[in-house]
Parts: C-alpha cells; sequence; structure tokens
C-alpha cells in the first residue's frame, strides 16, 4: 500500500486487495477439504484440534478453538479443541525457564496425543515457536496444519499440509485466515455433529 495514500481512500483500497486475495482462496479447495476430513476424523475418534499462533494469529487461534468448544452456527455438542496461546502462566513460566521459542513446543508435548490435529498460524511461516510446535506434534504422530502466506516459510515444510494465502500483507492475510477458519468450522459441524443439542438458555431455562 503507498504511504501517499489519501487516507479518506484507504477503506476503497483495502476492500480491493482483500477481495483480490479472497478469490485467490479458491486454489486451496483441496487443501482445505483434506483439512476438514483430517479434523473430522480427529473429532469423530474422541481426539482433539490445538491451535497455536503469535500476535493477531494468537487471537485467530483462540476465535477458531472457541467456536469449536462453543458453537459455529449450529446448536450442537461441544468439540474437543485447544488454543495454546491463552494460559498466561504457562507461557511465562515457559518463557522464562526455557525460552519463548518453546511456549508452544511444550504444551505439545503435554496435551496433543496420536491421532491430534495441531494447527500451527504464522503469517511469515518463520514464527520459531509455532515451528517447533509442529515438530514436537508430528514426532507425537499428529497431523499437522500450516496457516501462513504467500512466502510459505518454514513451517509449510514441516506441517503435513499447507493453506497458503497468496499475499505478503499481512493484514490481508489474517483476513483470509480467519475466513479459512471459519468454513473449516462450518464443514466440521455439518459433518460430524449428527446429534443437535438444544440451546444453552433453552436448557437450562429457569
Amino acid at each position: 500500500m503507498s504511504v501517499s495514500l489519501d487516507p479518506s481512500s484507504l477503506l476503497d483500497v483495502a476492500i480491493a486487495e482483500h477481495l483480490v486475495v479472497i478469490q485467490k482462496l479458491s486454489s486451496q479447495k483441496s487443501v482445505l477439504e483434506r483439512v476438514a476430513s483430517e479434523m473430522a476424523r480427529a473429532i469423530r475418534a474422541g481426539k482433539k484440534v490445538l491451535w497455536c499462533g503469535n500476535g493477531g494469529s494468537a487471537a485467530d487461534s483462540q476465535h477458531l478453538a472457541a467456536e469449536l468448544v462453543g458453537r459455529f452456527r449450529r446448536p450442537r455438542r461441544a468439540l474437543a479443541s485447544i488454543a495454546l496461546t491463552t494460559d498466561t502462566s504457562i507461557l511465562t513460566a515457559v518463557g522464562n525457564d526455557y525460552g519463548y521459542e518453546q511456549v508452544f513446543r511444550r504444551q505439545v508435548e503435554a496435551l496433543c496425543l496420536e491421532g491430534d490435529v495441531v494447527v500451527g498460524i504464522s503469517t511469515s511461516g518463520s514464527s520459531k515457536n509455532v515451528c517447533l510446535a509442529l515438530e514436537a506434534a508430528r514426532e507425537l504422530d499428529a497431523f499437522t496444519v500450516a496457516f501462513t502466506g504467500e512466502a510459505g516459510g518454514d513451517i509449510s515444510h514441516i506441517a503435513h499440509t499447507t493453506l497458503c494465502v497468496s499475499s505478503k500483507d499481512t493484514a490481508r492475510i489474517q483476513e483470509a485466515h480467519i475466513l479459512l477458519g471459519h468454513v473449516l468450522c462450518d464443514w466440521i459441524e455439518l459433518n460430524v455433529c449428527d446429534r443437535q443439542i438444544p440451546e444453552i438458555h433453552e436448557t437450562f431455562r429457569v
């Protein structure tokens, strides 16, 4: 984006850039279907989906884990999903004792089981702590997924499969990541949850 832009044109430019990136996501359809299938397989088998990332990608991790544990569109049973970005005691203890690069890997070693799915989100593809988390997950025979940007980065060489957004702009990549995540949540609800349950407020109505 040019620094000489009139501030009044920022929204128009952002929308135009966003649409270009989003339209290119159709090239990722087969990868998205594979990721959705692996997540559905894991959940049906009583396994879980773990997410990790830094900054905005940490927020995306929490957002998408919440969609599975709570709900996306439909009333249904809770689905096992954990964001490895939320426990400040773990993050600060591991960061202090072992270094920030280990904050996700240690949690994977503690929580991940064979057959789980571990998702690493990194717009650059080079976040060391995310790379180490996926390496640990592979050692534990979990299925690993990378969400990244156009460069791919180191993470794309570690994960079993990579959802790669065709952009170098962090904001546009993050916008695409959350769309991909929402599609995954929608797919899982449609294909895994065969037992509908009442709304929470209906279940516990006084």
